[in-house]
């Protein structure tokens, strides 16, 4: 198992910048991929970018260009820089792990949530 705690959440202006951390519990060499979701009251929880072990990224079109997704191994953290932010980003964010099991199978960890306020 891994467990996966967040932190860097707040609120912030339309403009302004955060960062998100996740901490793994485990070395993220051992993880196929993690990423940030985010997710509001009554609905799905929607992707907002990936890294894979090999490093790899992929973002929703509504943040390319405004948010990166970055990884420090020796720290087992994976980082989501979130820059010029609209009140569209409102929402709970959530670490998401993609960890590998026996034979090929792989589940999910997920963190806490964070919420991030962008809001004048």
């Amino acid at each position: 198992q891994v467990q996966l705690v967040e932190s860097g959440g707040g609120l912030v202006q339309p403009g302004g910048s955060l960062r998100l951390s996740c901490a793994a519990s485990r070395s993220i060499f051992s993880i196929n991929a993690m990423g940030w979701y985010l997710q509001a009251p009554g609905k799905e929880r929607e992707l907002v970018a990936r890294i894979t072990s090999d490093g790899r990224t992929n973002y929703s079109d509504s943040v390319k260009g405004r948010f990166t997704i970055s990884r420090d191994n020796a720290k087992n953290t994976v980082y989501l820089q979130m820059n010029s932010l609209k009140p569209e980003d409102t929402a709970v964010y959530y670490c998401n792990a993609k960890v590998p099991g026996t034979y090929g199978s792989e589940f999910n960890a997920w963190g806490q949530g964070t919420q991030v306020t962008v809001s004048s």
